[in-house]
Protein backbone atom coordinates (compact mmCIF):
# COMPACT_ATOMS: atom_id res chain seq x y z
CA UNK A 1 0.00 0.00 0.00
CA UNK A 2 1.11 3.49 -0.75
CA UNK A 3 0.02 6.57 1.17
CA UNK A 4 0.56 10.25 0.64
CA UNK A 5 -0.04 11.95 3.99
CA UNK A 6 -0.69 15.67 4.18
CA UNK A 7 -0.99 17.66 7.38
CA UNK A 8 -4.01 19.95 7.01
CA UNK A 9 -5.83 22.73 8.76
CA UNK A 10 -9.02 21.48 7.13
CA UNK A 11 -10.07 19.30 4.21
CA UNK A 12 -13.20 18.06 2.50
CA UNK A 13 -14.25 15.82 -0.35
CA UNK A 14 -17.21 16.33 -2.68
CA UNK A 15 -18.97 13.94 -5.03
CA UNK A 16 -21.55 15.34 -7.44
CA UNK A 17 -21.42 18.73 -5.69
CA UNK A 18 -22.15 17.30 -2.22
CA UNK A 19 -19.65 17.22 0.65
CA UNK A 20 -19.43 13.58 1.71
CA UNK A 21 -16.45 13.82 4.07
CA UNK A 22 -14.63 16.56 5.94
CA UNK A 23 -12.21 17.17 8.77
CA UNK A 24 -10.72 20.11 10.56
CA UNK A 25 -7.16 19.85 11.87
CA UNK A 26 -5.67 16.52 10.91
CA UNK A 27 -4.37 14.48 8.02
CA UNK A 28 -5.48 13.73 4.50
CA UNK A 29 -4.35 10.26 3.49
CA UNK A 30 -4.39 9.47 -0.22
CA UNK A 31 -4.28 5.67 -0.20
CA UNK A 32 -3.37 3.38 -3.07
CA UNK A 33 -3.83 -0.39 -2.84
CA UNK A 34 -1.55 -2.63 -4.88
CA UNK A 35 -2.00 -6.13 -6.26
CA UNK A 36 0.28 -7.65 -3.61
CA UNK A 37 -1.26 -5.88 -0.60
CA UNK A 38 -2.89 -7.70 2.31
CA UNK A 39 -4.50 -6.82 5.63
CA UNK A 40 -1.05 -6.64 7.23
CA UNK A 41 -0.21 -3.71 4.93
CA UNK A 42 -3.30 -1.81 6.07
CA UNK A 43 -2.52 -2.53 9.73
CA UNK A 44 1.09 -1.41 9.30
CA UNK A 45 0.21 1.89 7.61
CA UNK A 46 -2.65 2.67 10.03
CA UNK A 47 -0.38 2.19 13.05
CA UNK A 48 2.48 4.19 11.47
CA UNK A 49 0.22 7.06 10.45
CA UNK A 50 -1.58 7.16 13.80
CA UNK A 51 1.72 7.58 15.62
CA UNK A 52 3.63 9.67 13.07
CA UNK A 53 4.91 12.76 14.87
CA UNK A 54 4.34 15.53 12.33
CA UNK A 55 2.40 18.09 14.36
CA UNK A 56 4.14 20.92 16.16
CA UNK A 57 4.54 21.01 19.94
CA UNK A 58 4.73 24.18 22.06
CA UNK A 59 8.17 24.88 20.53
CA UNK A 60 6.82 24.19 17.02
CA UNK A 61 8.93 21.03 16.68
CA UNK A 62 7.35 18.01 15.02
CA UNK A 63 6.83 15.96 18.17
CA UNK A 64 3.09 15.29 18.22
CA UNK A 65 0.98 12.70 16.45
CA UNK A 66 -2.58 12.91 15.16
CA UNK A 67 -3.61 11.14 18.36
CA UNK A 68 -1.81 13.73 20.49
CA UNK A 69 -3.56 16.68 18.84
CA UNK A 70 -7.00 15.04 18.63
CA UNK A 71 -7.25 15.48 14.87
CA UNK A 72 -9.10 13.49 12.27
CA UNK A 73 -8.17 11.72 9.07
CA UNK A 74 -9.77 12.12 5.67
CA UNK A 75 -8.97 8.92 3.74
CA UNK A 76 -9.21 9.10 -0.04
CA UNK A 77 -8.74 6.07 -2.28
CA UNK A 78 -6.25 6.81 -5.04
CA UNK A 79 -5.29 3.99 -7.40
CA UNK A 80 -3.17 6.46 -9.41
CA UNK A 81 -0.46 6.15 -6.75
CA UNK A 82 0.41 2.91 -8.53
CA UNK A 83 0.91 4.58 -11.91
CA UNK A 84 3.88 3.38 -13.92
CA UNK A 85 5.29 5.88 -16.38
CA UNK A 86 8.28 3.85 -17.55
CA UNK A 87 6.97 3.29 -21.06
CA UNK A 88 5.20 5.73 -23.33
CA UNK A 89 3.29 8.77 -22.21
CA UNK A 90 0.12 7.22 -20.81
CA UNK A 91 0.42 5.87 -17.26
CA UNK A 92 -0.16 2.17 -16.72
CA UNK A 93 -2.06 1.06 -13.64
CA UNK A 94 -1.43 -2.70 -13.83
CA UNK A 95 0.11 -2.70 -10.33
CA UNK A 96 -3.02 -1.19 -8.74
CA UNK A 97 -5.37 -3.72 -7.16
CA UNK A 98 -8.73 -4.24 -8.87
CA UNK A 99 -11.77 -2.87 -6.99
CA UNK A 100 -12.81 -6.29 -5.62
CA UNK A 101 -9.51 -6.41 -3.73
CA UNK A 102 -8.90 -2.70 -3.16
CA UNK A 103 -12.27 -1.75 -1.63
CA UNK A 104 -12.11 -4.22 1.29
CA UNK A 105 -8.50 -3.23 2.06
CA UNK A 106 -9.31 0.50 1.87
CA UNK A 107 -12.23 -0.04 4.25
CA UNK A 108 -10.09 -2.21 6.53
CA UNK A 109 -7.43 0.53 6.67
CA UNK A 110 -10.09 2.96 7.90
CA UNK A 111 -11.35 0.42 10.46
CA UNK A 112 -7.80 0.04 11.78
CA UNK A 113 -7.56 3.81 12.27
CA UNK A 114 -10.92 3.88 14.05
CA UNK A 115 -9.76 1.11 16.39
CA UNK A 116 -6.88 3.44 17.29
CA UNK A 117 -9.52 6.04 18.32
CA UNK A 118 -8.95 8.33 15.36
CA UNK A 119 -12.01 9.92 13.76
CA UNK A 120 -12.06 8.99 10.07
CA UNK A 121 -13.94 10.55 7.17
CA UNK A 122 -13.68 9.26 3.63
CA UNK A 123 -14.33 9.79 0.00
CA UNK A 124 -16.22 7.40 -2.26
CA UNK A 125 -14.21 4.62 -3.83
CA UNK A 126 -14.15 4.89 -7.62
CA UNK A 127 -16.04 8.18 -7.77
CA UNK A 128 -14.82 11.39 -9.37
CA UNK A 129 -14.05 13.47 -6.30
CA UNK A 130 -13.18 17.08 -5.66
CA UNK A 131 -10.78 17.09 -2.72
CA UNK A 132 -10.15 20.42 -1.02
CA UNK A 133 -6.97 20.39 1.02
CA UNK A 134 -5.67 23.27 3.12
CA UNK A 135 -2.16 21.90 3.55
CA UNK A 136 -0.53 23.06 6.78
CA UNK A 137 3.18 23.73 6.51
CA UNK A 138 3.11 22.33 3.90
CA UNK A 139 3.91 18.93 5.35
CA UNK A 140 3.63 15.97 3.00
CA UNK A 141 4.97 12.48 3.76
CA UNK A 142 5.01 9.48 1.42
CA UNK A 143 4.82 5.96 2.85
CA UNK A 144 4.90 2.52 1.26
CA UNK A 145 4.02 -0.55 3.32
CA UNK A 146 6.65 -2.51 1.37
CA UNK A 147 9.37 -0.35 2.97
CA UNK A 148 9.04 -2.38 6.17
CA UNK A 149 10.61 -5.29 4.32
CA UNK A 150 13.48 -3.64 2.49
CA UNK A 151 14.58 -0.07 3.16
CA UNK A 152 15.50 1.93 0.11
CA UNK A 153 18.83 3.70 0.04
CA UNK A 154 18.41 7.13 1.62
CA UNK A 155 15.05 6.32 3.25
CA UNK A 156 16.13 4.58 6.45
Amino acid sequence: MKAVIQRVREASVEVDGKVIGEIEKGLVVLLGVGNEDEKADAEYLAEKIANLRIFGDEEDKMNLSIRDVGGGILAISQFTLYASTRKGRRPSFTHAAPPEKAVPLYEYFMECLQKLDIPVSSGEFGAMMLVKIFNDGPVTIIMDSQDRFKPRKGNE
